[in-house]
């Protein structure tokens, strides 16, 4: 098994979203290293982006306070090359096309193998224009991981098909935040995935509370939290780690 496959190897995987940076690059590192003492399957690391079209207000301005500390994509690289030498929890990077294209493709994907990142999440990379990055990711071993939104329909059995890893499966329209609650019939686009293929779900955009987590949990192999994560950093700023793990570990009890 791949460092993927195993995230959804014990159970339900629980799969926490930190902007990088946010407050500052130190508290991040602490962080990741808390998040996966408190269970996290897999911790997405969120690139800076001065446009980030997905996220709604509660991440942007994540992403505002991380660039206004100094954070750079090498910076990040470093972070995760020190955390590799304290753990080996898998790491995916969530960024846009812009960032990874200006940086250089293959030079991104490159330095994603040699600080230990397991996967890539690009939301605004198409099905249909993968290719810009697949190429790169197969040469360099780092998985990029497809998603699938409601208004999908007819495409999602044919990303499916392709998908690797495991699928992101957007529960609401719209841009990332917390939601009250979760109206989008979630259960029927994980059926449509497994008719094509055996591969692990796990759904995000908008799961807020232990309740939403379990609800979810029950209709997909994981789950993904990230507004409200970045809600309790943006309220304790250097001081959010226990608060942040207290958190964490209520979601991963909701759906153990």
């Amino acid at each position: 098994m791949n460092r993927i496959e195993q995230v959804f190897a014990n159970g339900k995987a629980f799969i926490p979203f930190i902007t990088a940076g946010d407050p500052n690059l130190e508290i991040t590192e602490q962080l990741v290293l808390e998040l996966a003492a408190a269970g996290a399957d897999l911790i997405e690391l969120g690139i800076p982006f001065s446009d980030p079209i997905a996220e709604g207000p509660i991440i942007q301005e994540a992403d505002i306070r991380a660039l206004a500390s100094g954070t750079t994509t090498d910076k990040i690289f470093d972070m995760v090359k020190r955390i590799r030498e304290k753990s080996d929890v898998p790491l995916a990077f969530m960024t846009y096309m812009n960032p990874v294209f200006t940086y250089g493709t293959e030079r991104f994907m490159k330095n994603c193998q040699e600080a230990g990142i397991n996967a890539i999440i690009v939301p605004d990379v198409p099905f249909e224009e993968k290719e810009e990055l697949a190429p790169y990711c197969k040469k360099y071993g780092i998985t990029l991981i497809s998603m699938i939104a409601p208004t999908s329909n007819d495409r999602i059995q044919m990303i499916a098909r392709e998908a690797e890893g495991f699928i992101y499966v957007v529960s609401s329209m719209g841009v990332t935040g917390v939601r009250k609650e979760i109206n989008t019939d979630v259960g029927k686009m994980v059926r449509l995935v497994k008719e094509v293929k055996d591969i692990p779900c796990a759904i995000g955009f908008g799961i807020s509370s232990p309740e939403q987590a379990r609800e979810m949990a029950g209709h997909a192999d994981g789950v993904i939290v990230g507004s409200a994560i970045i809600k309790i950093i943006a309220e304790h700023g250097e001081d959010c780690i226990p608060h942040v793990v207290k958190f964490v570990r209520s979601i991963k009890e909701a759906i153990s």
